[in-house]
């Protein structure tokens, strides 16, 4: 046995001399199974990824149960903001020196310090930091380390304070004795693996069929080699392991490189994360039993694909047969996984619109994974019945229908994963068009411009604040509105806000305003404003808070509520209607106007306002707008990242379709000889290989854009979403694929023009 394996290793690389062809097969063959790898490996590493950091979030969890000889730490968390982003701020204070501290510091900071973490740091340090640096309190003194963070992504800060200050807000403040909770490991539930494990499948599916073709590159010269060593005197178990021994070599090569180019890529895997996402690189570190899986069965894919290649072929001692006609494809089973995925989103339809419960998402995801991999099954059948009942046309079409009427199963396997990914991508760029294009628009206010500036404060601090920002350079004017619920005595209640014109236009456009006006912002569900008797209430840190009786005056003014930057509020109250009545205390929001750029103008004001940490936090008063920026970009990185996967997908299809095509050549290139010789021109021949390629490329575009589409119908029905169909997209995708199908014939060019020579005829 160990001579057999031997011989098959020096037979893969030539025999001792490596020739050209040699090379091109040892070399595809490694490739595929080092790109196999190279994802495989990442996607083994996720569990731990996720665990690692799931693991830190339950180290840094708080612990409030009090324990005996330990001097609790007080804490209060808050979040500061710039833009789109938030910081989560810990103010700490030791009551006694057996204080615990918190994980990733190697001591609490002392009061006006600031330690951050690394993220947070390296923001400091880039464009942005000015803005943030104005937004949090203190001086940058220290670093949290990993242990402190649950992600490489987290924006947190502890900074210190006086144990006084924490104290003054009573509840709110917290007594920690101690930091970690009992890790309990990750816990996805039976529906999430049984939703998750197929797609994962799915994606994969393009790589293996890659592997196997590389793997079965060069058959034909394989068979000829065995042929002639079984005139040597070999028998047939001999033979098999010399070719499984043939496929170990590129596919150890091929693993080799795969793990080399995995561990180059967690070294800068931080960096080419799409959606801003951040990872420790140490997190990225396949679980040792998926890694054995992957060593064990990618090498084993290429080698069981090799010997599989061998099951309809007879290796004797004087030549190579095939065993006739390949064998009818049975056709119920393929039908069945389809009407199986056709009736789980059949069923669908007996729920109604909007309705997103278990019972009908379980429905959708197991008639969507049922549908996708049934339209991959269904492709080899339908292109073997397609080109049964195609007869006629030019020379060239002739050739392209016959060979595929006589092997059309090995190129539908190769497509069969590129109407998997592409009907998945079609599917998922439609819901985000349509979720996108269906969502409410609001429009910005005038107002903003006018007072572009906002801090979120108290009642007790509203003096202090607006002291505070008047003595601002560039400030005009500040512009105070209390947050109010409306009580109605049959227990309906509205929220609103009381504040000067100024303030209000930056909620809404409400047009002409005086004090003594009244607003009303209407919705669907309300449109018109609670009349007669209300009862006015607050809420403060310290919970709801009673006011006096107003009544609403008959006058209030409807706006639409598609006029609002922010919802929620519905009633807006100038002071002049309230008639001089005491407000109960609440949180305030202070709209500052000034002159000056408004983020220049944002940080000044936070600036300013810094010595009230917690109690004073500032923002933009289109702060909704960035939000809604920031979820335009989420949207255009999802669908770049949809279709960088999409062109992979395609590309790992082509290079299938080139070895195969490159196979199909050397195969044939006695019959092709002979045309040559015969007077049949090149260009028929290289036409021949472009409708072989493309017949079944077209028919699986074809099935992916029908497959997407229906899959996309179902789910934006119950999400109660209009259908809008991404045209660019489509039109990008078989554009590519067009050109995928070009450029396969033309780099099978020279391969062709090489054995078509008369001298090649001759040598045969």
């Amino acid at each position: 046995m160990i001579r057999d394996l031997a011989l098959g290793l020096r037979l893969a690389v030539g025999g001792g001399r490596m020739s050209g062809a040699a090379l091109l097969r040892l070399a595809m063959t490694a490739f595929g199974i080092a790109l196999a790898v190279a994802v495989l490996l990442p996607a083994a590493a996720v569990h731990h990824l996720v665990g690692a950091q799931a693991e830190r979030k339950a180290a840094i969890t708080q612990v409030t149960e009090p324990r005996a000889g330990v001097a609790p730490l007080l804490a209060y968390n808050w979040y500061a903001s710039v833009g789109d982003e938030f910081v989560k701020v810990t103010a700490v204070a030791a009551t006694g020196p057996s204080s615990p501290v918190p994980p990733g510091l190697s001591r609490l900071p002392a009061p006006g310090e600031l330690a951050v973490s690394p993220e947070l740091a390296a923001k400091l340090a880039g464009p942005e930091g000015g803005s943030l640096k104005a937004q949090l309190p203190g001086h940058v003194v220290d670093r949290i380390s990993r242990e402190g963070v649950s992600g490489a992504g987290d924006l947190a800060a502890f900074y210190g304070v006086p144990a006084a200050q924490i104290e003054a807000e009573g509840a709110d403040g917290r007594k920690v004795y101690a930091f970690g909770r009992p890790y309990t490991g990750l816990g996805l539930s039976a529906v999430v693996l049984g939703v998750i494990l197929p797609i994962a499948a799915v994606l994969l599916l393009p790589l293996l069929i890659f592997v196997t073709t590389a793997s079965r590159m060069g058959a034909a010269q394989r068979e000829r080699r065995l042929a002639a060593l079984r005139l040597l005197g070999l028998d047939s178990p001999q033979v098999k392991r010399i070719a499984a021994a043939e496929s170990l070599v590129g596919a150890g090569i091929g693993l080799a490189a795969g793990i080399g180019f995995f561990a180059l890529l967690r070294t800068f895997v931080a960096d080419i994360l799409p959606f801003g996402l951040r990872i420790f690189p140490e997190d990225l570190v396949p679980s040792w039993p998926f890694v054995v899986v992957i060593v064990l069965l990618v090498p084993g894919l290429a080698v069981g694909s090799a010997l599989f290649g061998l099951r309809r072929t007879i290796v004797e001692p004087l030549g190579v047969v095939r065993q006739g006609k390949p064998v009818r494809r049975r056709m119920w089973w393929r039908w069945a996984l389809t009407t199986i995925g056709v009736v789980f989103l059949a069923a669908t339809l007996a729920f109604d619109r909007g309705d997103g419960d278990t019972p009908a998402a379980l429905a959708l995801a197991v008639g969507s994974v049922f549908l996708l991999v049934g339209v991959a099954a269904l492709l080899p059948w339908l292109v073997e019945r397609l080109v049964e009942r195609l007869h006629g046309g030019s020379p060239s079409w002739q050739l392209a229908i016959r060979r595929l009427q006589l092997d059309s199963g090995t190129a539908s396997r190769v497509v069969s994963g590129l109407v998997v990914v592409l009907a998945g991508t079609i599917l998922i760029q439609g819901v985000i068009t349509s979720l996108g294009s269906g969502s409410d628009q609001q429009v910005t206010p005038d107002g903003v411009a006018a007072a572009p500036v906002q801090v979120q404060t108290t009642a007790e601090h509203e003096g202090e604040v607006r002291e505070l920002v008047s003595a601002v350079p560039g400030v005009t004017g500040t512009h105070p509105v209390r947050n109010l619920s409306f009580r109605t005595g049959k227990g309906e209640e509205s929220y609103g806000v009381v504040g000067d014109c100024v303030a209000l236009k930056v909620l809404a456009n409400i047009g002409a305003c005086s004090d003594g006006d009244v607003f009303y912002l209407a919705t669907a569900s309300a449109r018109t404003a609670p009349a007669g008797r209300v009862q006015l209430q607050g809420h403060s840190r310290a919970g709801a808070v009673n006011g006096p009786e107003w009544t609403v005056p008959g006058t209030a003014r409807v706006v639409r509520s598609d006029d609002t930057a922010r919802g929620g509020q519905n009633l807006l109250v100038t002071p002049g209607a309230l008639g001089g009545l005491a407000l109960p205390a609440s949180s305030v929001a202070v709209y500052v106007s000034g002159t000056g750029d408004p983020q220049a103008l944002t940080d000044d004001v936070a600036r300013a306002v810094q010595p009230l940490a917690w109690n004073a936090t500032t923002t933009k008063s289109d702060y909704l707008g960035d939000f809604r920026a920031r979820d335009q970009r989420m949207v255009e990185s999802f669908r770049a990242v949809l279709i960088t996967a999409s062109l992979f997908v395609l590309a790992v299809a082509a290079m299938s379709l080139l070895m195969l095509s490159i196979e199909q050549i050397s195969e044939r290139r006695r019959p092709l000889a002979a045309l040559s010789a015969a007077g049949v021109p090149i260009g028929v021949l290289a036409r021949g290989a472009l409708w072989q390629t493309a017949i079944p490329v077209v028919v699986g575009v074809v099935l992916a854009v029908a497959a997407g589409l229906g899959l996309t119908a179902p789910i934006l029905r119950l999400a109660d979403r209009p259908m809008i169909v991404d045209v660019p997209v489509l039109l990008a995708l078989a554009g590519t694929t067009v050109v995928a199908v070009l450029l396969v014939t033309a780099l099978t060019m020279p391969l062709l023009r090489q054995v078509t020579r008369l001298d090649t005829l001759r040598s045969e």
